[in-house]
């Protein structure tokens, strides 16, 4: 019997959590059943209980504490002992029916997803060739001030490319908060955003004002960190990275605004087309022209 899930991932602060309990509330209004797992060893907060929490297995918390080790440290600590222990994630996911959504909270630490291999791991146990057969996608959540500094957000998309290489799942990426950027950023401007492209660097307000610094600043220290920032190799860093993504050309977001429950509705919708959760009903597609959805919506 085939399961269904979400892996909702994304940098530390890019709102998971609450993305997960908008999403809960969202299913509980259409309905629906979930099945909330937590698999953050640092979260404390919730406004829903988890289903399944990783602390009642291990705590980053204990493990700081008795091994000595640092956060990130603790953290691969503890999903390297979640591997060691699968029949604490096996036992309470494989009585689940196709009936529930399983909503799975990660933890925001980025070598997780990009180049450690204990989630890709995890995730080849949990879905089809693994244990519990569940179609599972991944959301990655990117917060979507992100795009004022085209430098970071090239670097946060080059870590969603990157999850997604290494996870080899469908993925759903999202820029979270757009509540932030409502009224700061035009409606055709941040159309510029939903699918990256090499060419925002060509008219980057950010490098206008390096060369003007760069200019200020003739006899500053080459090697101290403003000079770096304004250097010509900080430059060609930043085009190798936004080529890269153009050249997969792998990456695009839709929008989310959590206040709203039609854009949590629209991001479901598209989870689910992922995850096939409607094949046995009349074929549907996902809720057309999500990236405008937003925009119709007053930003100014």
């Amino acid at each position: 019997m085939s399961k269904f899930g979400v892996l909702v991932m994304g940098p530390a602060g890019a709102g998971k959590t609450t993305f997960c309990s908008a999403l809960i509330q969202h299913l509980r209004n259409s309905k629906r059943s979930c099945f909330y797992v937590n698999l953050d060893p640092a979260a404390e907060d919730f406004v829903y209980e988890p289903d399944l929490d990783i602390k009642d297995l291990i705590s980053l918390e204990d493990v700081m504490e008795e091994i000595g080790l640092g956060p990130n440290g603790g953290l691969i600590y503890c999903f390297e002992f979640l591997l060691d222990n699968l029949d604490f994630l096996t036992e309470a996911i494989d009585p689940l029916t196709e009936e529930y959504l399983i909503i799975i909270d990660m933890p925001g630490q980025i070598e997780l997803y990009t180049h450690i291999p204990v989630v890709p791991t995890l995730v080849r146990h949990m879905t089809r060739s693994g244990a519990l057969n569940v179609n599972l996608c991944a959301t990655y959540l990117l917060e979507s001030t992100f795009i004022i500094d085209r430098a970071k957000y090239f670097a946060g998309t080059l870590s969603a490319m990157s999850a997604m290489i290494m996870l080899e799942i469908p993925h759903v990426n999202v820029f979270s908060k757009m509540d932030l950027v409502k009224g700061s950023v035009p409606r055709k401007e941040l159309k510029r955003f939903i699918d990256p492209d090499s060419s925002l660097l060509e008219d980057d307000p950010a490098e206008a004002h390096a060369v003007t610094t760069s200019a200020d600043n003739l006899g500053a220290d080459p090697s101290g960190a403003e000079s770096v920032m304004a250097g010509g190799s900080f430059k060609r860093l930043n085009r190798a990275v936004a080529q890269l993504i153009d050249d997969f050309s792998m990456v695009s977001f839709l929008q989310l605004d959590v206040q709203d429950e039609d854009s949590v509705g629209a991001i479901l919708s598209y989870i689910d087309d992922a995850i096939q959760f409607h094949e046995a009903q009349e074929p549907r597609e996902p809720i057309d022209e999500l990236e405008n959805s937003y925009d119709d919506r007053e930003m100014s």
